[in-house]
Formats: C-alpha cells, sequence, structure tokens
C-alpha cells in the first residue's frame, strides 16, 4: 500500500493553486518538524524564510553526520519534498528546539510559509530521550506541562510576525501540542486558524475538554489515529477522531510513514481494532482509579528507576541488557516500604482495570 512517499511521486507536480491543501501534506509537515534545523533554520519568524529547497541543500551537506536511522529518514523525505514542485517553494522560519532536564520539557518546533499565503506551524513530537517520555506521562495528571505552555506562546509570536491564514498540526505529542496551542491562544489569533491537527497524538484530561476555549476550536479539530492507535487513544477526545489504515502491527503503527494513503487521502477504516480499544479502556479505567497525586509519585517512581540505569535515551535500554536489568532489579529493592506499597497499588489497579475490560467484553 502506498504512504506519504508515494504521495510525493503522485501529486508533487500539483501546486496548492491547483489542489488545496488537504491531510496528507498535514502529515508530510508534521514530520518534517522532527528535523534538527539548527544553524539551517532562522529562528526569527518571517515569510521570507529559508525555502525548502535551500533547506534540503544545506541539510544534504551534513547528512552523514547524523547517527540516527530515523533522523535520515525524515531528512530523506524533506529532500523528496523540498523536490516537488508542490512545496519547493515553502519557507521554513521561527526554528525552535529547547529540552530542559529540571522542568522536564522537551519542546521544538518549525513555522512553514506556504504557497497559497497559509502558514502551518508545526510541533515535533516526543523524541526518545526520558525527558520527551517523562513529559507525556505528566499529561495524565498535569495540565498544561510545560510543553503545552510553550506551544501556546509559539503559536501567539507566529501569529504576531506573520499575516494570513493559520494551520496547525504535529505527529504524536506534537499533535496534543497543536491542540493545546489551537484551544488556549488568544480569540484573535483562534479565528485566523482554518485546521488544528493532531497525527495520533494523546487527548486530553476531561477539566480541559470542557472548557469553553476547547469547545469553540473543536469544530476546526481533525484528528488521525491508526487502528491499532495506543499513543493516540491516551485521555480523551472531544473531537471525532478518524481511523488510518496502517501496514504495521500493533505500536509500530504510530509510525507516520506506514499510514496508506490514496490519492489525496488516506486509507480509511471503520474503527479501531479490539486490541486498540481493550487497550483504551483498561488505561483510562486504570487512571481513573489513581488521584492525580498517586499518578505523578508512580511516573516520578518509574523513571527515577529508569534514570538509575545510567541511560538517557529509550534506545539505550536495549544495550547492555543484563546490566541494566540488574540496575533496575537493584533499584527496585532499595525503594522504601511505603513507595513499595504505591508501586504495588497502582499496578494493582491496572491488573483490575484490564480484568473489567475482559469481563465487560465477554458480556457483550
Amino acid at each position: 500500500m502506498a504512504n506519504i512517499l508515494d504521495y510525493l511521486d503522485w501529486r508533487g507536480d500539483i501546486t496548492l493553486s491547483q489542489s488545496a491543501f488537504n491531510s496528507i501534506d498535514n502529515l508530510i509537515l508534521s514530520v518534517i518538524a522532527y528535523i534538527p534545523f539548527e544553524n539551517i533554520v532562522p529562528e526569527a519568524f518571517t515569510a521570507k524564510g529559508i525555502p525548502f529547497h535551500e533547506a534540503s541543500r544545506q541539510l544534504q551537506k551534513i547528512q552523514n553526520t547524523f547517527t540516527s536511522e530515523r533522523i535520515k529518514q525524515h531528512i530523506d523525505l524533506f529532500t523528496k519534498t523540498a523536490s516537488a514542485n508542490r512545496f519547493a517553494a515553502f519557507r521554513l522560519s521561527g526554528y525552535c528546539n529547547h529540552f530542559d532536564k529540571n522542568q522536564e520539557t522537551q519542546f521544538a518546533a518549525v513555522t512553514i510559509t506556504c504557497t497559497d499565503n497559509t502558514h502551518f506551524v508545526a510541533f515535533r513530537g516526543t523524541d526518545a530521550t526520558l525527558v520527551g517520555w517523562k513529559e507525556d506521562f505528566n499529561m495524565s495528571f498535569m495540565t498544561p506541562v510545560p510543553a503545552q505552555r510553550q506551544a501556546c506562546r509559539y503559536l501567539e509570536a507566529a501569529a504576531r510576525k506573520l499575516w494570513g491564514k493559520l494551520r496547525t498540526g504535529g505527529h504524536s505529542k506534537g499533535g496534543n501540542l497543536a491542540v493545546y496551542a489551537g484551544a488556549f491562544c488568544k480569540p484573535s489569533i483562534q479565528r485566523r486558524i482554518l485546521a488544528v491537527y493532531n497525527n495520533d497524538g494523546p487527548g486530553f484530561d476531561e477539566s480541559i475538554i470542557t472548557k469553553p476555549e476547547f469547545q469553540a476550536i473543536s469544530k476546526k479539530l481533525f484528528s488521525f489515529v491508526p487502528q491499532s492507535s495506543i499513543v493516540g487513544m491516551l485521555l480523551e477526545h472531544a473531537e471525532q477522531y478518524t481511523v488510518v489504515e496502517s501496514i504495521n502491527r500493533g505500536i509500530a503503527q504510530h509510525d507516520p510513514y506506514s499510514w496508506s494513503v490514496l490519492g489525496t487521502d488516506f486509507v480509511y477504516k471503520d474503527t479501531i481494532t479490539d486490541t486498540s480499544k481493550f487497550l483504551d479502556t483498561t488505561i483510562k479505567n486504570w487512571l481513573n482509579g489513581l488521584t492525580p497525586q498517586e499518578r505523578e509519585n508512580f511516573v516520578d517512581v518509574l523513571f527515577s528507576i529508569l534514570e538509575a540505569t545510567g541511560v538517557s535515551n529509550f534506545s539505550e535500554l536495549s544495550t547492555n541488557w543484563f546490566q541494566r536489568a540488574k540496575t533496575v532489579g537493584e533499584a527496585l529493592k532499595n525503594l522504601d516500604a511505603e513507595t513499595k506499597t504505591m508501586i504495588l497499588k497502582t499496578l494493582k489497579l491496572l491488573v483490575d482495570a484490564a480484568a473489567q475490560t475482559i469481563s465487560k467484553q465477554l458480556r457483550i
């Protein structure tokens, strides 16, 4: 089945004046936000930012300096996008990349000025760092997290400097940031927004989605999840999400390159899989059984154990596994009695939530 790379072969020669901005364009621009544009894209917001084709030329010069195969894949996508007539004249500005371990914040964004005189504000999703993933977990008990506040400030800063209509979007956590920024930016800016795209990003707790600011943007929200979505089913979605076919299985469907494309749209499925429904119900029942303080305590302990292994990046967990597993075991043994009790209680609630979900499914 075709994907976003095939879309560039099919539609790359067709300009926005010939065929309007669509959901596949959104996903491509959202993935581009993962690229490290340091020393290439200006930090200032300007409609006369660096054109795609020039940014691509500069990236290709340094592509071999990146060790991450994922980053190289994104750069290959960008190279192909920049050579397509549809995107070549798009311009990049406002690049921001902020990482703060102490504040548990990982935030990055870039603004793309399109040839239809609109601007797409693209927020980066979670990177592989423990800090990035912990901030995602923090969303279960804290709203807003620092990255959400920063996303709102970023969107407002872009809007002040750039004239015209706005779109915003992102993949994974980037989608959540786009929705939060679109909902809680100033009303005068929100009225300029044409669409907000959440590509398999987490939702929000009910206290957020019931706010009038959130409701005001809800008709402009477009949420896409693969049929076995896990990340995108976390927390609540006020908007109606659309299910996209993926060629991968399980959590690997989170990969945007696995989403099936036909023409100018995704290939859609009627519903998410039973496994995704099971995980969705189980996790939500589990979280509902914990107080915000209990959720925070659990997340803090979980990540303190991971940090005890000496890793800063999830990919490192697969290296020297025996020693890391030994360190995790020692960290668990060294927990005080109260913390051990809390961990056991939390895990028991997770098991109970899974059992309740199975029981309900058997009665249907």
